[in-house]
Order: structure tokens, then sequence, then C-alpha cells
């Protein structure tokens, strides 16, 4: 659970509790429940399940890591992917000693991702204050939990002074315009923000986007291809560093254009289980074809390009 990490965006994952419970629909295909609960049994999700605490042995590992990092001379990324920092079910006192860890681990940057941004600032004052090497980030699958997300995000941010935030739209499930996020109304105006160029602290510093990928009983739900590029190119005019993490299972384009796939895709469709699906999605959002090739076959391109943008973080 601890070694280095195959997530593009992170050195290490590490978590100081194993559970959770589902609150989006970006959960319906956690990975995190499929691989602790229903393979390995080792906790109980939902509402009702525990949060169990890792071992001690395990808590020693960011020490480690954090040397590491010192005599490299840059920090390395954490990111505790079995878990949500601020769930609310998980054990105040235990987070207060995660916190102390990531306080003595100073070369190590956390990436705290939630999805339960608006319990931030309570939870991190209860917890001593947020360490000054977090960077905080909250999940947003569509516009409607974008417009929820980001403002608690943001005035986390305003409040707290993380060294960046971020956003993941992984899964992402419908469309995100994130320099269009309602903060709500006042009397008959709705107040919008482009929260890619707001101020330097209220303000999206990074994000990340991903298709979703097949988890158990749960199928991949597939994403419109425009919705990657629009982020990607919001991104790229506000100068705010962008990564495409995967395309999940299912990639855009026509399947009988040769061109619009991996090199040896019809070679192994030739060879699965059943027939590469077809659907039209989403025609409102203009015509788009996408086909269920696999995660590795649909890989990480966009557009033919891989997309690793980071912020930079110096010691």
């Amino acid at each position: 659970m601890a070694e280095h990490s195959t997530i593009e965006w992170t050195d290490h994952t590490w978590s100081p509790w194993i559970g959770c419970t589902k609150v989006s629909p970006a959960c319906d295909g956690c990975y995190a429940e499929h691989l602790m609960d229903t393979r390995m049994g080792r906790v109980e999700w939902g509402p009702h399940g525990e949060r169990s605490r890792t071992s001690a042995v395990y808590w020693r590992k960011p020490l480690a890591w954090d040397r590491e990092a010192r005599a490299a001379g840059r920090m390395l990324r954490v990111f505790p992917s079995l878990c949500d920092p601020f769930d609310n079910r998980a054990d105040p006192t235990l987070r207060r000693e995660w916190f102390d860890l990531i306080r003595a681990t100073p070369h190590l940057l956390w990436l705290l991702l939630t999805k339960r941004p608006q319990n931030i600032v309570a939870m991190c004052e209860a917890a001593g204050g947020l360490p000054e090497n977090v960077a905080l980030g909250t999940t947003c699958e569509d516009q409607k939990r974008a417009n929820i997300n980001v403002r608690h995000l943001l005035d986390a941010a305003r409040d707290l002074r993380p060294v960046l935030s971020f956003v993941s739209a992984e899964p992402l499930l419908g469309p995100i315009d994130f320099t269009r996020i309602i903060y709500g109304k006042a009397d008959d105006f709705v107040i919008v923000r482009d929260a890619l160029k707001a101020s330097d602290i209220e303000r999206i510093d990074w994000v990340i986007t991903g298709g979703e990928t097949d988890q158990g009983r749960h199928a991949a739900r597939s994403t419109h291809p425009q919705w990657f590029r629009d982020i990607r190119d919001a991104c790229a005019s506000a100068g705010v560093p962008y990564l495409h993490k995967q395309n999940g299972e299912w990639i855009g384009d026509d399947p009988d254009n040769p061109r619009a796939f991996p090199n040896g895709w019809r070679a192994q469709r030739a060879h699965s289980d059943g027939p590469a699906r077809r659907e039209e999605l989403y025609p409102e959002a203009g015509a788009a074809f996408v086909s269920r090739v696999g995660k590795k076959s649909a890989g990480r391109l966009l557009d033919g390009v891989e997309h690793n943008g980071m912020p930079e973080v110096r010691i």
C-alpha cells in the first residue's frame, strides 16, 4: 500500500486509516472500496463501517521518505489513496496524529484530496491547524459538483493558505467549466467566478482529469472526449498546469477509423472476449463515438498528446 505509486501525479501513496463512505456519483466505482472491502475484506465500506488505522510500522514509512527527499534536495509527493482526509466518521484524534506526522516530514508534499471540502477548515482547526506542506484538493465529476466543491475548496484556501489548491476531475462524468463556477446568489443575480484566474490564493493551481475504469461489478462510464479538451484548453489559456491521467476504459472517435486508436488495438479487439462496443455519446455536445477498448489500450493520450503538467513546488 505504501511503495512507489503508479499514479502519475504522486510519488507515494500512504493512508493513516482505511475506509470511507460514498457521497457522490464519482464514488460509484471506488477503487479503494473494491480493493480493501470487496477483494481483501480489510474493512467494511459505508457509513457504519469502521475506519481502520494502519500499522505502526507503516506509519514510519513517511519519515524514511522525508529523509530520502531531503537527501535528493526535492520534495516528494504523497497521496492518501485509501481514505478521505476530511471524512466525518474518522477519529479526530487520529487526524491530529496524522497532521503531526505531516509536520514532521517537511520535505514531503501531502496531497490531501477530498470529496468533502466543506469540512476542511473546521477539521484542520481541530487538528491543530493545516501543516505548511499540504496541498488541498477536491474531486469534481461534473458541473454540479464543481459548483459546490470548488467554492468550498477556495474558501478553505483563503482561510488556510495551503501550498496549492488542485482539482481531480476523475472520473469525469459531465462537462465542467472552471471559468464559470457558481458561488451563489445575491438578490436576483447569480454570482459566478473564474476559478482559474481568481486571486493568487483563491484559485485552482492544478487540474487533473481522467476517465473511469472498471471496479468489480461496476462497469466504467464513458466520457465525452470534448469534456477533456475543454478543461485542457481552459487550463492552457489560464496558465494552469494540466495533467491527463488516463482515458479510462473508453476512447473517443470513430472505431472504423484505424487512426483513432493506439497501435495494436485492432489485433487486441480480435482476441477479446467480445466485440468492442460502440455508442453514440451525448449528441447535444456534438456527435462523438466512443468505444470500449480497455484501460491499457485507451491509454493517456489526448488528441495524440500526453499531458503531464504539475505545479512547481520547492523546498
